[in-house]
């Protein structure tokens, strides 16, 4: 099956961008569908999953996401993350990302997925990577970035309680994702 992406062009550009485009793809009977779309530009994204072993937690970030406060949310817990910047590869990311929101230094994060969190309409590709750290890994104070006004609280999740949490707390896809993961690898040892 083939497609084209024809006249693709920036309609909004300010912190992310708005892409139009005239897209002509085969369908499943054997005809051709043309039409205009949209899609929301933002880049790619990483994402982590930390486990720190002396308190037998997962690390979390909570802080405020505009977008949510949609359906009455303002703060997140989410799993650490961050965006790409231009030509960077999803490692060095990552590891930049973990020191700026959480203070720890990673030694060896290993990407478990890599997905689209919203394909209907935004091109963002998020990494997915997992670590284990330790309370002297952390080497730096974390909180977020200020010259990107980020205001980042630090949240210790018990092993014991995430089946609570996600039922219960978790509402960011990403983090559910990582914490579904983590079960999982959990009952398969």
């Amino acid at each position: 099956m083939n497609y084209t992406v024809e006249n693709e062009q920036v309609v909004f550009d300010d912190h992310y961008q708005m892409l139009k485009a005239k897209v002509t793809y085969d369908t499943f009977k054997g005809s051709e569908i043309s039409t205009n779309r949209l899609a929301f530009y933002r880049g790619d994204s990483v994402a982590i999953l930390l486990y720190e072993a002396e308190s037998d937690s997962v690390l979390l970030t909570k802080q405020f996401r505009y977008p949510t406060t949609k359906h009455q949310q303002g703060w997140m817990l989410e799993i650490p993350a961050g965006s790409m910047e231009k030509e960077e590869c999803p490692l060095t990311c990552i590891k930049r990302e973990t020191l700026e929101e959480m203070g720890y230094q990673l030694h060896q994060p290993q990407q478990i997925y890599s997905f689209y969190p919203s394909p209907g309409a935004c091109t963002e590709k998020t990494y997915l990577f997992y670590a284990e750290v330790s309370e002297k890994d952390k080497v730096a104070k974390g909180d977020g970035n200020p010259s990107e006004n980020e205001d980042i609280k630090m949240v210790k999740l018990p092993v014991s309680e995430i089946e609570n949490w996600l039922s219960e707390k978790i509402i960011d896809a990403k983090t559910i994702v990582g914490l579904q993961w983590f079960l999982f690898q959990k009952k398969r040892s």
